[in-house]
């Protein structure tokens, strides 16, 4: 090298001596710019240059400090730096990479035990009194030739040897297996795992869960049983170098036109609806739960005291419903938009492989420490999907990561504690299938509250029976279905490389903010309150939320903490109040930390350094809907909101036909009187006859006179005598009810039932619930006629007071 670079490599090799190390990292920029032929020799051909660069740095290292190294001590060589081609992940690991240096990034999944190998051995023979020593090289050595792994006890001419253990020398041997980055891992396809031979220095160095970048050579071993005899090797990696990467090694690039719109996107009143609404556009409705889930992706604040308590900042939440209720979608977008997020089922997954296992290598029989999918979660998210489909045990493996964020392992021997710092999204449906609006929902729900406790918050998403919820979702649906990406030709297949080039473009000024209107995609424009739709592109909603969870570090105000406090005492005293089955979650002392982290989430969104009033308030918006769940009372407001329309709209209907009545009175009297034959009143019993009178000259009868007159005509034939009143024509047994009205009793009966999921209606509450919305009421004689004409019918079965449904 040059002398700048003789001088830099000579002051490491100086800093050596002083921390007792025994690697010399070398920098292949630097190597590059002094010989590039030679770089590139190395990268293709390491074994003929290793044992070379291993005597010289040996050789430089003893002339500078002979007292540094002993006689059978050496000083070991790694590389770092730019590898282009040859910086590679495990899947990409093929045979035209076998024996050359390469850098591999992925994460560690098993970590074997480290054992000692022996690399040379000292024999001493009695009879003689010589000394003999051998040395051992095995096909992973990097320096000469392999040598028998045959151990000797007789000398050349067959004396007895003894083995001088403290002479010999060994070497500390340790295997890892990393696999590629579970966000970079091809959909629908194994993720792929290379095993690593890590010695000396560089065992230990990892555990499972850690993102790592190994450098070393890749080579192809044979079998431990087969040999190479059927032509099949396996691979492994060689490291001399293994490096910790940072968790955030995949983050996004920020330009400066990407830094003005956050700070744009940051500063309008929307941030929170406008974030939720591009989560997952695909998804009709949800809004309060898209709202959770980015305050998810964003998480508090996380603390490490003193005194080594560890409180967690990331958010855990569930979502329990009737089925079809798009539980499972929501898990997909945030698979989509998370950087690190991993996937399970309740059914297909156990205790140990959400933590961690300890198994057996087939190879050598050595037990290994095997990570789980927290594990490999961490600083992630873990989507746990139909989480009701677990067992109970294996349920209670996760109690330790969901709140102390670690996984504790003490069994075969191996005593370890790993880090799972992720947040937890689960996905189950309630005990019975559905969801019973009668029982509490702890009862529905059933799982103990020493796991719901855990979850920040709950939503109890229901299938709902509302006419206008449907037309919309259904809308929603058919144009999700009618979309067609650029370039796609009507009727053809979407092949697999097809891309969506139209919303995600990149431009030089940095990523697209806002999705283009579509009209299929976003629906049509209307003059509404909501006629905005902006929707953040996929990227740039990535980069804002990296951002706003990476740089803002928001701290809590006095006048927040006050709140806070105040608030939690309320949520208490009305959960004591209300009883233990008041809300979806307990409120413990977990509530007052969630309250804490969704406020400080709420500060990132909003690109603030301090936690504000404003900040709890929207923090608490999503807590109260979630803990008493205010879609029940939402539907009911609605529905009294249509009835209250259709009563308004009948009235006007009904006065509009009276306006019209008197303007038509008043006309007929301005005209000539003309002799009209009198009408028979009601009182004489006698019917009338329309043939008696001349319609021309009769005065104006409205609708409800003559319907009236048709039922006491009807009512005059069975009856000599005319009731007094319409109360008693109403009270008579024998009454009649028409079948509209028959037909509306019963669609006002089925849609109460239906929608609160009833199985019985008492007596009492039968009246105000047929007349809830219907202008002209049922009395007790009509709705004792429809109810002994439905019981005639088998439809209900009228019992103790309560109408039952058959």
């Amino acid at each position: 090298m040059d002398e700048m670079g003789q001088g830099v490599y000579m002051e490491k090799i100086r800093n050596m001596f002083n921390t007792s190390r025994k690697r010399l990292l070398v920098d292949l920029t630097d190597l590059r710019d002094h010989d590039p032929d030679l770089t590139r020799r190395l990268l293709q051909r390491p074994g003929e240059l290793m044992q070379p660069f291993s005597e010289a740095l040996d050789q430089a290292a003893r002339n500078a400090n002979p007292k540094y190294l002993n006689e059978e001590e050496e000083v070991l060589l790694g590389f770092e730096g730019p590898f282009g081609f040859h910086r590679l992940t495990p899947r990409e690991l093929l045979s035209p990479f076998l024996g050359t240096l390469v850098s591999v990034e992925g994460i560690v999944t098993k970590c074997s035990l480290v054992r000692p190998k022996v690399v040379k051995s000292v024999h001493f023979c009695p009879t003689t009194g010589e000394f003999l020593d051998r040395e051992y090289r095995d096909i992973t050595s990097t320096s000469g030739l392999p040598t028998g792994s045959v151990y000797p006890t007789r000398d050349d001419h067959g004396n007895l040897l003894v083995t001088e253990f403290g002479l010999c020398k060994f070497r500390d041997h340790q295997t890892i297996s990393i696999q590629e980055m579970p966000e970079n891992s091809a959909p629908g396809q194994l993720p792929r795992s290379i095993d690593v031979i890590a010695e000396d220095d560089l065992v230990d160095i990892c555990k499972p869960g850690d993102r790592v970048a190994i450098v070393g050579i890749f080579k192809a071993i044979p079998g431990a049983n087969k040999g190479s005899m059927n032509g099949v090797f396996r691979t492994v990696l060689i490291a001399n170098n293994i490096s910790q990467l940072n968790k955030e090694i995949s983050a996004p690039i920020f330009t400066g036109e990407d830094l003005s719109n956050i700070k744009k996107i940051g500063k309008r009143q929307d941030t929170f609806e406008l974030l939720a609404e591009s989560l997952a556009p695909s998804i009709y409705g949800h809004s309060w739960i898209k709202k959770a889930v980015v305050l998810q992706l964003l998480g508090g604040m996380e603390k490490n005291l003193k005194n080594g308590t560890h409180i967690r900042g990331d958010v855990n939440m569930m979502m329990v419903g009737d089925p079809s209720v798009a539980k499972s979608q929501l898990l997909r977008a945030i698979m989509n938009i998370a950087p690190l997020a991993i996937s399970t089922t309740g059914r297909g997954s156990s205790g140990v492989g959400l933590t961690a296992a300890v198994t057996s290598d087939q190879e050598t029989g050595e037990r290994r420490l095997e990570a789980g999918a927290m594990v490999l979660a961490d600083r992630g998210i873990v989507c746990i999907d139909e989480f009701d489909k677990m067992s109970d045990l294996d349920r209670v493996s996760i109690h330790e990561v969901m709140e102390q964020q670690t996984v504790t392992i003490a069994k075969a021997g191996i005593h370890a504690s790993l880090n799972a710092r992720c947040s937890v999204v689960a996905a189950a449906n309630p005990i019975f299938g559905s969801y019973d609006r009668s029982l509490t929902p702890t009862k529905n729900i059933g799982l103990p509250d020493s796991l719901l406790s855990r979850f920040d918050l709950l939503f109890i998403v229901l299938d709902q029976m509302d006419a206008d919820i449907d037309r919309q979702i259904s809308e929603h649906v058919l144009r999700m279905h009618r979309y067609r990406t650029a370039g796609e030709d009507s009727g053809m297949p979407r092949m697999a490389d097809a891309r969506d080039t139209v919303d995600d473009e990149d431009v030089e000024n940095g990523t697209a903010v806002f999705v283009k209107y579509n009209r299929l995609l976003h629906g049509e424009k209307r003059n509404t309150r909501q006629t905005k739709r902006d929707k953040l592109t996929t990227k740039f909603l990535k980069k804002y939320i990296h951002y706003a969870k990476s740089r803002i570090m928001p701290v809590l105000t006095e006048e927040a903490s006050e709140q806070i406090a105040q608030t939690y005492a309320e949520m208490r005293n009305n959960n004591t109040d209300k009883g233990v089955g008041g809300g979806t979650l307990p409120v413990t002392a977990r509530t007052l930390e969630t309250i804490i982290r969704l406020s400080a989430a709420h500060a990132k969104l909003k690109l603030r350094n301090q936690v504000t009033k404003a900040d709890v308030d929207a923090a608490l918006g999503v807590m109260n809907f979630a803990i008493y769940h205010k879609e029940l009372t939402d539907m009911d407001e609605r529905e009294a909101e249509r009835g209250r329309e259709q009563e308004a709209q009948k009235k006007r209907m009904a006065e509009n036909s009276n306006v019209d009545n008197e303007e038509d009175l008043s006309a007929d009297n301005r005209r000539t009187p003309r002799k009209v034959k009198p009408r028979t009143s009601k009182s004489q019993g006698t019917p009338k006859k329309g043939g008696d009178i001349d319609m021309d000259d009769a005065e104006p009868i409205s609708t409800d006179e003559r319907l009236g007159e048709a039922d006491d005509s009807r009512q005059d034939a069975l009856d000599s005598e005319a009731p007094d009143s319409e109360e008693q024509l109403n009270v008579k047994p024998s009454i009649e009810v028409s079948p509209q009205r028959e037909l509306l009793f019963q669609n006002a009966f089925s849609q109460h039932t239906m929608t609160n999921r009833l199985e019985y209606v008492q007596l009492s509450d039968l009246a105000s619930i047929v007349n809830a919305n219907n202008p002209k009421p049922f009395s007790a004689g009509e709705i004792d006629w429809v109810l002994q004409k439905m019981q005639a019918a088998n439809r209900v079965m009228v019992a103790e007071d309560k109408v039952h449904l058959i």
